[in-house]
């Protein structure tokens, strides 16, 4: 998402002393699953898997698109992979140190999402390293905040696939076709929900949608929606600051009103605020539809993003 790269312990030891907070927000919390990545060490002294290339992502949404993409020439380690955590309090450890030390191929999400990558990766300067915002091509906008959450926009999502498959061609030149051609087909399966969202435009522009965070805003944008939320609302959610009272009467006022049709809703950073909002919402009848910022569990990307659009269609047709 050869053989690995030699490392040093002593920056190791010298990095991993600091604690490295990674996501959106600023808030602490403790989050590092190092069971992938201890299973693909370990796979890793085998010689069937020490011919892999080690490819490393940040979460497990890049992770799925690079093992999609690489298929059975590549090993691929997630760091963030826990459904049931807010990402954006994950703290990086000493085993995130080592496994990145040993990738050919480094996929971040960029953004400010997860810094830590950047930050973790000076002990492998030889890696490739890929930076999904930066191939995305999306920037702040004027005077506002650049939403980083770009694997809810599905031609960003194909522009990294193919990124992949570039990157994995030049560690491994002999299977460059076979790499380019799996990215065909992953992104081909990309038309689809690209189709379902231009249905949604077509049978729902300018229809009014609140959200907790702007995770979801890629989607609810390409498929015509007109987001309502209070700017201030979503980011300070998405920051972990309070709301100020105003701030929060106007969100929940867009329920009341019934000013929105849907409100999608981040499950991965709930709090007393986001529920008042999710309250709300139920209270005046609105549909809500759950997003999440890493794969749930039994799902890959496609079959995730489908049932993503799926509901938010769903919802809007009600």
């Amino acid at each position: 998402m050869s053989t690995p790269l030699p490392r040093s312990l002593a920056l190791i030891s010298t990095v991993a002393a600091a604690t490295l907070l990674a996501g959106c927000g600023g808030s602490s919390g403790s989050g590092d699953d190092g069971k992938t990545a201890e299973k693909t060490e370990s796979a890793a002294s085998t010689g069937s898997a020490a011919a892999k290339i080690p490819v490393v992502a940040s979460t497990n949404v890049w992770g799925d698109i690079a093992q999609q993409v690489g298929g059975d020439k590549v090993t691929v380690t997630s760091i963030i992979t826990n459904p049931d955590q807010d990402p954006h309090s994950f703290e990086a450890s000493t085993r995130n140190q080592l496994t990145l030390s040993k990738a050919r191929l480094v996929i971040e999400n960029g953004g400010g999402y997860d810094d830590f990558v950047s930050r973790m990766t000076k002990s492998n300067p030889s890696a490739a390293k890929i930076d999904a915002v930066e191939v995305s091509g999306h920037e702040a906008p004027a005077g506002g905040e650049l939403n980083e959450h770009v694997w809810y926009d599905f031609p960003s999502v194909e522009k990294v696939a193919d990124r992949i498959a570039e990157e994995l061609g030049k560690v491994s030149p002999e299977d460059a076709a076979t790499f380019e051609k799996n990215a065909e087909t992953f992104t081909a399966k990309l038309e689809p929900l690209t189709a379902k969202e231009a249905g949604i435009k077509k049978n729902h522009a300018g229809d009014g949608v609140a959200i907790t965070e702007p995770v979801p805003l890629y989607m609810t944008e390409a498929a015509g929606l007109e987001n309502k939320t209070p700017e201030e609302f979503s980011e300070a959610i998405e920051e972990g600051d309070d709301v100020s009272p105003q701030v929060l009467r106007t969100t929940l006022g867009l329920f009341s009103s019934h000013q929105v049709k849907v409100l999608v809703y981040n499950e991965q950073t709930a709090g007393a605020q986001t529920q008042k909002v999710l309250d709300a919402a139920k209270k005046a009848g609105v549909p809500v539809v759950p997003v999440t910022e890493t794969l749930p569990a039994g799902k890959d990307y496609l079959s995730w993003m489908t049932a993503n659009v799926d509901a938010l269609a769903d919802a809007l047709d009600k």
